[in-house]
């Protein structure tokens, strides 16, 4: 067989296996409870991508280790397109917190896409919190005995790093209680077992506009379109804390072929492009992307790089 017919070989198997695919439902694996950014994410693409695939698209919820059990599950499935992880920074945070992973990842994934990201986080507090500004919260923590604890989606998750570095550049001692997920840490808040946290504003809207937790600074350069009121953390006098509040991509177990991969790309692409899909999404604080696989990969790679600076920053110690 010469070149040429390799060359035509090759690319009709390509075509055929994107063609083929999917012919029984696709299961996304996701290591967050529901309730959370990344759930409410899934929640809102898989619907249209059901639509546009013919085949069901499932999600399955597996918290736990901030993301890296799921991502275990789908690092060890077999690489046809029917098992793939969503997952948000957490991701690309664990590497720099976790002693050891059960996976590499990088070798052990195929990136598919970046589906959305968000501009920054809200810090919130309980109504058993007095606080009704970060100042106030600062006042609280420097009282003798005083015992200042934080909710966080997990030991790595990128509201455990918010908080770590708030506690840093506060220069107030904070306690971490880890959740599995958003959801559960914003019960924890509302309930007064911890008495704040950073979430992602898609997470909290609900509870900070029904009145069961207070919103109290917003950490980017300006402050959210949903929350005109809440002043930034720059406004409420702390500096150094602007960090965006995470995205939310897929991945596929490594080897996954790449006709596979990028039509999963593609059909995510264009469920975006779907109004009800940018306006739930705008809802919760969302900025859709839908990057291809190569953006996304040098993202990640990126992301790994300065999420390991945050951590040592934060003096995040590996568990």
């Amino acid at each position: 067989m010469n070149v040429r017919d390799l060359l035509v070989l090759m690319l009709l198997t390509y075509a055929s296996q994107a063609m083929a695919w999917p012919d029984r439902p696709v299961r996304w694996v996701l290591g967050f409870a529901p309730g959370g950014a990344p759930d409410s994410v899934a929640r809102i693409v898989t619907p249209q991508l059901t639509a546009q695939l013919g085949q069901s698209v499932v999600l399955d919820n597996r918290p736990g280790a901030n993301g890296i059990l799921a991502a275990d599950i789908v690092a060890k499935a077999s690489p046809d397109g029917y098992t793939l992880l969503i997952t948000s920074a957490a991701f690309a945070i664990n590497p720099s917190v976790a002693r050891k992973l059960p996976f590499d990842p990088i070798k052990s994934f195929e990136p598919v896409t970046n589906i959305c990201s968000s501009e920054a986080f809200l810090l919130v507090v309980g109504l058993s919190t007095p606080a009704t500004s970060v100042q106030e919260l600062l006042q609280m923590a420097k009282r003798p005995g005083a015992k200042l604890a934080y909710g966080s989606s997990g030991v790595g998750n990128a509201t455990h790093l918010a908080a770590e570095l708030f506690g840093v550049r506060a220069g107030i001692p904070v306690t971490h209680i880890p959740y599995k997920g958003g959801g559960p840490m914003a019960v924890a808040v509302m309930s007064g077992e911890v008495q704040f946290a950073f979430t992602n504003p898609g997470t909290i809207i609900g509870q900070v506009r029904a009145g069961r937790v207070r919103a109290i600074a917003y950490n980017a350069p300006q402050r959210s379109p949903l929350f005109p009121n809440v002043p930034t953390m720059i406004e409420s006098g702390i500096t150094g804390m602007e960090l965006d509040s995470g995205w939310y991509g897929v991945f596929a177990p490594a080897k996954t072929p790449a006709a596979i991969v990028n039509r999963m790309h593609n059909e995510i692409r264009n469920a975006l492009k779907a109004p009800a899909v940018r306006e739930s999404l705008a809802s919760i604080s969302m900025e859709p992307a839908g990057t291809t696989p190569a953006e996304f990969k040098a993202f990640v790679e990126r992301s790994i790089k300065r999420y390991a600076e945050l951590v040592k920053l934060a003096g995040i110690r590996p568990e």
